[in-house]
């Protein structure tokens, strides 16, 4: 196997082809296989699959809703291609993860396409793995998270600007770059990212080396960058702006203030160090190629010195986005996503020496033994009954454990079988096994716990379908499960507020409405006659009550307050409204 680089050489065009679409059908079965089996999970895709479900149902798209509210965190590029899938797929459930699965695979196209233009199909190939291989690439492209998509069109910004500036002049794509970057900005705001290239671009143009960067053709890519915005973005001002509700204004404004340069500048959550992306993040995003940075970076260095622009601009643009992230106090770990299409087009060229490394090698075979050592004693000491365990398994009904020996026992046996000196091979294998069983099994096992879908079909039947239920603090992937006509007190909206709304409401019809909450508000129901609560059990990491409108007593809630919320997903077009109090 340490031969096999030597041999990839003599390679010709046919068998090339033949390795590509084995490439893409490998790619199809480890990034498409669970699509079905499983419901949206918090955090993220929950939201983001209820407000592409508001939009089936209701028709509206311009401007996001979640649960009848307006929806001001996000641009909706993300909630249209997660709507469309869901009106094509006709289900939730099949369509939720499309858009994720598709930027995947643009995404994989795109890095093996620039691969080969630059270093040959050998090259591609590798690439291909390499990036299927990354573990926060391979983990968001099986998420339905905006990350995703938002890294396909950073990606394809990147292409365009590098297809330009290494292989051009190649106007077609240079606009094409620009305009990626545009739909990248109404997919998330950060859509500006492959602007980082720039500065090396500049550097090394003034002696020939690339593409001319001139002051004109900026301005032509920065019209084009905006018009895209503005196909989105005018009319939404428009809409906000002369609409006679105060919402509407609260909507632009955040999304063009607070959820860009304030979230960015004075960030109010995820708070985390400085070095928090080089210390705590790409150490397992970038994995497995993190492993090879020991031995890349000289090589690197060598070829920064010869002024390679092949890798300089790459390799700039990555350690600009991680400054660039690392400077807000705001941190997630999924912003560094964007940044594996750009180390797999710097890493890949080097990885026929790389693989001849013992060192390297060795330490893939260390890797695997840690990973598969941790998940069999875990597994092992998990059902022979280890209190700590068994207490974790109990609360969460999940039991796992025979699933992490299996891992567990595939990492030794890949092992044993390719020999240390070809570890770094028995790792990527591993990875592979490892989302094949993620997508099955563990889907399987993880479901019930992570969405409330069987919580609330219980729920319905011990209410009924027709009655109707509040979910003061709700979470959406309760409004996404709902079975019943639902409504909500405002997302934002203090506790205390929402619940004196709740009791207003549920005394108006104590016998056909009921409360969905959990139980660690029990202090906030003092006139709430708990022994008349349902338990229903733990869910999504808190225990929940469903409290009958009848034990309700001596409230005074607030009849004057805010507007209720209808759910849409809970009811048919002729009743979507946005609700009074009275009912």
């Amino acid at each position: 196997m340490m031969d096999t680089f030597a041999c990839l050489p003599t390679f010709t065009r046919r068998h090339a082809r033949l390795a590509t679409w084995l490439l893409v059908l490998l790619a199809l079965l480890v990034l498409g296989l669970g699509i079905g089996l499983r419901d949206p999970w918090p955090a993220d895709e929950p939201r983001f699959a209820l407000n592409a479900l508001e939009m089936v149902t209701t028709g509206e798209f311009w401007l996001p809703h979640r649960g009848g509210e307006l929806y001001p965190d996000k641009p909706p590029l993300f909630m249209w291609a997660t709507a469309l899938s869901i009106a094509v797929t006709g289900s939730v459930r099949a369509g939720f993860l499309l858009p994720s699965l598709f930027a995947a695979l643009g995404t994989l196209a795109l890095v093996m396409d620039l691969l080969r233009r630059l270093h040959g199909r050998r090259i591609a190939l590798f690439g291909g793995v390499a990036l299927l291989a990354s573990l926060q690439f391979t983990l968001q492209a099986k998420t339905a998270q905006i990350d995703m998509l938002l890294t396909f069109f950073t990606t394809l910004g990147a292409y365009g600007l590098l297809r330009h500036a290494l292989l051009g002049p190649a106007w077609r794509w240079w606009r094409a770059g620009w305009a990626a970057m545009g739909l990248g900005i109404l997919t998330k705001g950060v859509g500006f990212l492959p602007l980082a290239l720039l500065p090396a671009w500049y550097w090394l143009s003034r002696d020939g080396r690339l593409t001319p960067l001139r002051f004109r053709e900026l301005l032509v890519g920065m019209g084009i960058m905006l018009a895209v915005i503005a196909l989105w973005g005018l009319p939404m001002i428009v809409m906000t702006t002369l609409g006679d509700d105060p919402s509407l204004a609260a909507y632009r404004d955040n999304i063009l203030f607070k959820q860009t340069g304030e979230r960015y500048a004075n960030a109010w959550h995820h708070i985390k160090p400085w070095y928090y992306y080089p210390l705590q993040v790409l150490p397992w995003a970038w994995m497995p190629l993190t492993l090879a940075l020991p031995w890349a970076v000289p090589a690197w260095w060598r070829r920064i010195e010869r002024r390679d622009a092949r890798y300089i601009l790459p390799l700039s643009a990555m350690v600009l986005i991680i400054a660039f992230f690392s400077l807000s106090a705001g941190k997630r770990g999924v912003y560094m996503l964007p940044t594996i299409p750009l180390l797999v087009l710097v890493m890949t060229p080097l990885l026929p020496g790389l693989w001849r490394q013992r060192g390297l090698q060795r330490l893939g075979a260390a890797t695997l033994v840690l990973l598969g050592g941790i998940l069999l004693a875990a597994g092992t000491l998990g059902s022979l009954g280890l209190p700590t365990l068994q207490a974790l398994a109990e609360r969460h009904d999940l039991s796992p454990w025979a699933w992490w020996i299996t891992l567990g026992v595939v990492a030794f046996a890949l092992l044993g079988w390719f020999k240390p000196r070809r570890g770094l091979l028995a790792l990527t294998l591993w990875l592979a096994v490892f989302w094949v069983l993620w997508s099955t099994w563990g889907y399987g096992l993880m479901d019930a716990t992570r969405s409330p879908n069987a919580m609330m079909q219980r729920l319905a039947a011990i209410t009924g379908p027709d009655a109707w239920l509040a979910l003061p603090a709700f979470d959406e992937e309760f409004l996404l499960h709902s079975r019943q006509p639902s409504v909500h007190f405002g997302s934002h909206t203090p506790i205390e507020s929402q619940l004196e709304r709740a009791y207003a409401w549920l005394q108006q019809a104590p016998d056909t409405r009921w409360m969905l909450i959990d139980q660690g508000h029990r202090d906030d129901l003092a006139c709430v006659m708990l022994d008349e609560a349902r338990d229903l059990g733990f869910q999504n990491n808190e225990t929940w009550w469903l409290i009958p409108g009848t034990a309700v007593v001596d409230c005074q809630g607030d009849e004057d307050a805010a507007p209720l919320f209808v759910a849409p997903t809970s009811l048919p077009a002729s009743r979507l409204a946005v609700v009074a109090n009275d009912g």
